[in-house]
């Protein structure tokens, strides 16, 4: 936390900016008020960097384009039904919006846009005291309605109006809450995490597409592991993600196994440590692949003979699962595709670290994974939680040896590109066959030779495709 005259003495040089300064001395001109709000105010008292500024106005949509056109690099109107305007001005991004009182009429998805009258009453209609601060310009004051700085100092995430209110006017805010609590490190003052519990179905009527937004910004935070226990806690959950708490398994005197809800909490902290080490930017493919790897186990979940517990092809249900929610809240294909994939291999090292696998075993494991390789190694990694050192440190010269061997064999025989000696076209001219289901029989007949035998030459592959067809019954 900055010190509360090193943050104004760095929002005021912001403001003393010859491209903010400009800005603001138009818009005055105009005779409109212009405020810096939100979260740069917030960060400049965490001492974080704003790339992107964030402004409130009394002008209208119409206005402010009037005003940034001539001395804006470009700009865009692509939320203009919402009463912002972008920008771009030289090396800064900003947003300008009409002072705001946004609502839904409760039984709508998407929230009702009216338009404010003052700056007060915008900030007050924010999500949050911390973000509910604003430096008015050109005079360079500080306007905190609601005890914001306080709040921060205080690391205590607040609403700025009762909860209640806040709530019922955008239900998308008490994702935010847990969003926060996983971004800044923040707490939920009590009354406000009553409320959530009180108001989670609310959030039913907020599009799927905002919240699966507000899941990506979590996931992404510094630590996700308190944002997702807020989720969990206040029952937010059961409405955006109820895979998340039922793996909270009930465990009994004659079936004593690993929380399953735990257990995925640890392994999404180990695989985010694992991703920096690496030297990997926030993954959003694998934290979700992580944080949902285990969610066919309460489906799949038996008590043997003895009181052992079970969870047999958990991991091929749970790529089903994973599949059927984040469809729903409307995640892009290839984003689901990769999680689902990294679900269904993600027991596939276990049988490595019990047995010793052949070159082709460990060819078959790289041409499974394809390019979610890297994210396998880190979740196959993850995964391993127990408190038995003995046991970890075998898992992990197990996975150490796999990384090696891939790495051996990659240089050998070029194990990325994983094809037949021959392709398509080879293997018409050589058979003397037309397009058809045939040539992909052959293709699979050579990739399987490669698996097993590694790289055979064009000569041979062609002597073994030969033998093949010759052997192949009549159609």
């Amino acid at each position: 936390m900055q010190p509360v005259a090193a943050a104004v003495e760095r929002l005021q040089a912001l403001a003393d900016s010859p491209r903010i300064r400009a800005l603001a001395e138009r818009f005055a001109d105009a005779g409109h008020e212009l405020a810096l709000v939100g979260g740069p105010v917030r960060d400049a008292f965490l001492g974080r960097d704003a790339h992107d500024l964030d402004f409130a106005t009394s002008a209208t949509p119409d206005e402010i384009l009037a005003v940034i056109a001539p001395i804006a690099d470009t700009h865009w109107d692509i939320g203009r039904a919402f009463g912002t305007i972008g920008a771009r001005l030289g090396e800064l991004t900003v947003e300008l919006t009409t002072y705001r009182s946004d609502v839904y009429d409760g039984t709508t998805r998407k929230p009702v846009v009216a338009f404010g009258d003052s700056l007060e009453g915008d900030l007050l209609r924010r999500d949050f005291t911390v973000n509910a601060m604003a430096l008015r310009l050109p005079e360079k004051v500080l306007v905190d309605p609601s005890g914001g700085l306080d709040d921060l100092l205080a690391r205590r995430l607040r609403t700025p109006i009762e909860p209640e209110v806040s709530f019922g006017d955008d239900p998308l805010r008490m994702l935010r809450g847990a969003r926060f609590t996983a971004q800044l490190g923040f707490a939920l003052e009590p009354a406000t995490a009553s409320a959530i519990e009180a108001m989670a179905g609310r959030i039913d009527i907020v599009s799927a597409e905002r919240v699966g937004e507000e899941l990506s910004k979590l996931l992404l935070a510094p630590d996700p592991v308190p944002g997702l226990r807020v989720l969990v806690e206040t029952g937010l959950a059961e409405h955006v993600l109820p895979e998340l708490p039922a793996l909270r398994l009930e465990i009994d005197e004659h079936a004593h196994h690993k929380d399953v809800y735990e257990h995925s909490l640890t392994a999404l902290t180990q695989a985010i440590a694992l991703e920096r080490s690496r030297g990997h930017a926030p993954d959003l493919v694998l934290r979700l692949a992580v944080l949902l790897h285990d969610i066919g186990k309460p489906a799949t979940r038996r008590i043997e003979p003895g009181g052992a517990v079970s969870f047999h092809h958990h991991d091929v249900l749970g790529a089903k699962l994973a599949t059927k929610r984040l469809r729903e809240l409307r995640f892009d294909g290839d984003t689901i595709k990769a999680v689902a994939t990294l679900i269904r291999l993600h027991l596939r090292f276990f049988g490595y670290a019990d047995t010793s696998w052949t070159d082709a075993a460990v060819r078959r494991y790289v041409r499974d994974a394809g390019e979610q390789l890297e994210r396998l190694h880190i979740l196959s990694r993850a995964d391993v939680t127990t408190r038995n050192q003995r046991k970890a440190a075998r898992l992990q010269r197990a996975y150490d040896e796999l990384e090696e061997r891939i790495a051996v064999l990659a240089e050998e025989e070029e194990l990325a590109a994983l094809r037949p000696d021959l392709d398509g076209e080879q293997i018409m001219a050589i058979l003397g066959i037309r397009p058809g289901p045939e040539v992909g029989e052959a293709y699979r007949h050579l990739l399987e030779l490669r698996l097993d035998e590694g790289p055979l030459g064009p000569e041979a592959a062609e002597a073994r495709l030969r033998e093949w067809w010759a052997a192949r019954p009549p159609v």
